[in-house]
């Protein structure tokens, strides 16, 4: 790989240029993504996704040995067919792929690597902690153990038993789309990569997922950066059983590190490339912020459980959604975690579920 170690779909046709790019194909038939050509021999490719981000970034990094293949997306039928359509037009072979990296171990990033390393005979890179999550998911127990975990958690702090039932069929949902699964080699923070005849640094991003790795390119000032910071959305913070439940901590802390490199133009994995990549970063920071005095004004009205909280935040978006459910309750406990990691919440002791109260205002009841 070159390593220094140690040492969505759019909805009508069209075609534009810009600063960053060229569209090469835009096209919203059968979902099928669009392929622009970015700066560098970067090929942008969006990969159709069965849910509401509608598509995932890919990216082809050419060298003189071909491709490097950067998160090729979920195992759909629909993924497929838009991968075999971009390649047939850009003359790109499975056999040109030399190396499939991932930033992170969420499906709609991991799903493709192992189908595109069967005909690629390229070897898949990931972080051991990304790799170790989506073991627990989709290895040999295919999930029942986290999905176990993750509906006593759910249930411990308010959700309905009629809720928590349909997380099961949810997750399950996702084995077939991650298979098969890649034999990975570890790839961590602090290590070189080079792509596109570039040397790249491996980054820690934690938060929206645990062992996630951004790059960046001195030479041009260019980061690939996952779903840590997206130009126009906010990644997800969740906590989920097994894992580090300071996540929230983990990204505003990760957010202020990225701020400080010089970034002209980002790579993200959902929407389009973009610049002013240290001012959204400190935009998705002050959003949590918001979002946390939100919640403690929420429980200044009226003490409840994340699962209220949950509902009272995000309501009737994710009303009989599992899969906006799950993030959605996912990130309120992120977000409770943290305010009461900060002692500016608190647990109420009086209840069977957990109950969260504002710390003074509890203390004044006593």
């Amino acid at each position: 790989m070159g390593r220094h170690v140690p040492s969505a779909c759019l909805n009508a046709a069209t075609s534009r240029r810009s600063e960053h790019g060229r569209i090469l194909n835009v096209s919203g038939i059968a979902g099928r993504p669009a392929a622009t050509e970015r700066p560098g021999g970067i090929l942008q490719v969006r990969v159709p996704l069965p849910f509401s981000l509608k598509w995932v970034n890919s990216y082809l990094l050419r060298d003189e040995r071909g491709y490097a293949l950067i998160d090729p997306g979920l195992h759909t039928a629909e993924a497929v067919a838009a991968w075999e359509a971009v390649m047939a037009e850009h003359a790109v072979d499975f056999g040109d792929i030399h190396t499939i990296l991932l930033t992170h171990q969420h499906p709609d990033h991991y799903g493709l690597a192992g189908w595109f390393q069967q005909r690629s005979g390229a070897p898949v890179y990931l972080s051991a902690e990304s790799h170790a999550y989506a073991q627990r998911l989709w290895g040999r127990d295919k999930g029942s153990a986290f999905a176990a975990d993750l509906t006593a958690l759910y249930a411990l702090h308010g959700m309905p038993p009629e809720v928590a039932a349909e997380l099961r069929p949810h997750l399950d949902g996702f084995v077939a789309k991650v298979e098969p699964q890649p034999e990975v080699r570890f790839i961590e923070a602090g290590e070189t990569v080079r792509l596109a005849g570039l040397d790249w640094r491996t980054i820690d991003a934690p938060g929206h997922a645990g062992g996630q790795l951004c790059f960046y390119a001195p030479e041009k000032r260019w980061m690939i950066c996952g779903d840590q910071v997206l130009p126009t959305i906010t990644p997800n913070v969740s906590v989920v059983p097994g894992e580090d439940d300071r996540q929230l901590e983990r990204f505003l802390t990760s957010l202020r590190e990225l701020a400080a490199y010089e970034v002209e133009l980002a790579f993200p994995g959902h929407r389009e490339p973009f610049e002013r990549f240290a001012e959204r970063a400190e935009e998705l920071a002050a959003h949590h912020e918001r979002r946390l005095e939100d919640i403690v004004q929420m429980l200044l009205e009226t003490p409840g459980s994340a699962y209220s909280l949950c509902m009272r935040l995000f309501g009737e978006r994710i009303a009989g959604d599992a899969h906006h459910m799950r993030f959605a309750m996912s990130e309120t406990l992120a977000h409770v975690f943290y305010l009461e990691q900060r002692e500016r919440i608190g647990r109420s002791p009086q209840e069977k579920e957990i109950t969260y109260i504002v710390k003074g205002k509890r203390d004044e009841n006593r």
